[in-house]
């Protein structure tokens, strides 16, 4: 019986954010095909930012359905300093689904609308996808080593990607969102890619390096941002199901160095380094707070 009322509580939960979904997607899809018709630059920075404004109470009603629910309970350090008109690059851990969900909770209206670079398989996602494109989230198409070996003519087009999407960014405040590791973490993952680090795989700097080079002069800070589940990383269902998801949100806000925005990432051998250096160095930090929050836990 208990097992049956958490499941009629994670169907009401789940249906209470769908149509909170379709309310919103559905102008969203509408000034979007109006955006894209309308080819007059000032016209659609314009629509862009109520876009960005609907995509803003989409996520606050999501918010408050998990807040109402009594799972979603999440910390954030109060001596970060944001503007919701800057321009900035989120590095972020990755672990579960769950992670979406706490970082546009956390950031909404503190910072611009966060993009996520988001696989192209995901478009066809029922109604977020369809809510993705129309707010120009980018959509990266990964290859893998052996598809790269028979086909070599598409090396590289990944990154372009990425450099075409930074340039749509320029020309209103964005937040743009990297999830270096690539994917969600697991202890499996770590060891069967020989990760130097406790609790992360190893970053990869080329979308990051990417960002750095497109857009690098107009970011405020880069955004450290580290997820700690105390509890072990929660499931989405059971999230909506009612069990107390408990996030610790770590932000250290890093100013950019010239160096880091001045390159070319594919041509230049030291600049490459560079990042992949500075990026390591970030991550091995975020691995010794973490390691340090859940020590404390124990």
């Amino acid at each position: 019986m208990n097992r049956f009322f958490r499941n009629l509580r994670g169907t009401f939960i789940f249906s209470l954010l769908t149509l909170n979904t379709v309310v919103w997607v559905t102008p969203l899809l509408l000034l979007a095909l109006i955006k894209l018709l309308v080819p007059v630059a000032g016209f659609r920075r314009a629509l862009t930012r109520v876009l960005m404004a609907i995509a803003e109470n989409w996520i606050s009603v999501n918010r408050v359905v998990l807040a109402g629910s009594g799972s979603f309970d999440w910390i954030l350090p109060a001596n970060i300093t944001l503007k919701r008109d800057g321009w900035y690059l989120v590095l972020s851990n990755h672990q579960t689904w769950v992670d979406i969900v706490v970082l546009q909770s956390v950031f909404n209206r503190r910072i611009p609308l966060l993009k996520f670079f988001i696989k192209q398989e995901l478009v066809w996602f029922p109604l977020l996808g369809l809510g993705w494109w129309a707010l120009d989230m980018p959509f990266m198409k990964r290859y893998s080593p052996s598809y790269l070996a028979r086909h070599p003519e598409k090396k590289g087009k990944d990154l372009e990607a990425t450099r075409r999407a930074c340039e749509k960014f320029r020309h209103t405040p964005t937040s743009v969102i990297n999830f270096v590791e690539g994917t969600r973490f697991s202890e499996a993952k770590r060891d069967s890619r020989g990760s130097p680090y406790r609790h992360l795989l190893k970053p990869r700097a080329g979308g990051v390096a990417i960002a750095l080079s497109s857009m690098g002069e107009l970011f405020d800070a880069v955004l450290d941002v580290t997820i700690i589940y105390p509890d072990g990383p929660p499931e989405f269902w059971a999230m909506c199901c009612g069990d107390r998801v408990r996030a610790e949100i770590d932000v250290v806000s890093i100013p950019l160095e010239s160096r880091l925005i001045e390159g070319d990432y594919e041509g230049d051998r030291g600049y490459r380094r560079d990042v992949h250096r500075w990026l390591s160095d970030v991550w091995e930090a975020k691995d010794e707070r973490m390691e340090a929050r859940l020590a404390e836990r124990q």
